[in-house]
């Protein structure tokens, strides 16, 4: 259940899309593995619990993070708490966002995830809170949380022009080396620059976009094969694929085929997902 729509003109350089959505637990999965996507995003939780996270499936403890959270950029999933119901706006943050709505830069809020009132301080976050539990609907929720974003805006400045090019260009290839050479900069400096903006490096962000157009195509076609697949999306051979999916995700192709949901780069996980894994492996060196 989701409402999502982009934003006004204001945010649209720093913000591809606005979201609500409510959350209705999968029985049996209380958890679920949400995949990598190459960038950042910005949430409250307007109901239930606070996220709670977990370093693997079977970690009988998680990690508490808070109701209004900063994701960073990542290199592999990270497995999240899903038993109780919630409600929750959240915006996807475009590469250069980050110092410009949050106040820090991508690459220092990398790889984790962050309680925003660290960052805006209680008061800002609690003030946001009480705004967005006073809209009555979902569209009222996203105009508020819009109005709020807007009002933190700190400067109006585009992401540098090399790293906007190097995107721009990764869209189509991953040639790290002509974006590097195309900016002027030398590739250490190059790599500075792009994680500032993005929060990882220019070869996992590339790795992660190829992952990332292999789940939503293996997501949309049940019935491709995941050679073709493999084949399709740039790599190597399928043992490369079943590698960087297992890296990213956590899991075999053929584990995430048996247990995705309605949403791509998120994957329920039921208590006896390691009951089959031999059998997964197996059909994943054979497809």
């Amino acid at each position: 259940m989701m409402l999502r729509r982009a934003p006004g003109p204001r945010l649209s350089l720093f913000v591809s899309d606005l979201w609500v959505s409510s959350l209705v637990p999968t029985p049996g999965a209380p958890r679920e593995h949400v995949l990598p996507t190459g960038g950042m995003h910005l949430v409250f939780r307007l109901s239930g619990a606070p996220l709670r996270i977990y370093d693997a499936d079977d970690a009988p403890e998680g990690r508490e993070i808070g109701r209004a959270i900063v994701g960073g950029a990542r290199s592999c999933h990270y497995v999240r708490d899903v038993s109780v119901a919630t409600r929750s706006v959240g915006a996807q943050l475009l590469p250069g966002a980050a110092e410009v709505l949050i106040g820090e830069s991508a690459d220092r809020l990398a790889e984790r995830h962050t309680n925003l009132a660290e960052l805006w301080g209680d008061v800002a976050v609690d003030e946001a809170m009480t705004q967005l539990a006073e809209c009555r609907t979902d569209a009222a929720v996203l105009d508020c949380f819009e109005a709020i974003l807007v009002a933190r805006l700190r400067r109006l400045r585009r992401i540098h022009p090399a790293v906007a090019a190097a995107l721009v260009n990764f869209s189509a290839s991953a040639d790290i080396a002509t974006a590097v050479d195309e900016s002027g900069f030398s590739h250490r400096h190059f790599n500075s620059l792009f994680r500032q903006a993005v929060g990882i490096t220019p070869k996992l962000y590339c790795r992660i976009t190829r992952f990332r157009r292999a789940v939503e195509i293996a997501a949309s076609d049940p019935s491709a094969s995941w050679a073709d697949l493999a084949h399709a999306c740039g790599y190597s051979d399928q043992p490369h694929f079943v590698r960087d999916f297992r890296a990213f995700s956590g899991l075999s192709p053929t584990e995430y085929r048996k247990s995705s949901g309605p949403f791509a780069m998120h994957v329920p996980r039921r208590a006896d997902v390691d009951s089959v894994k031999s059998v997964q492996d197996r059909d994943d060196r054979g497809a």
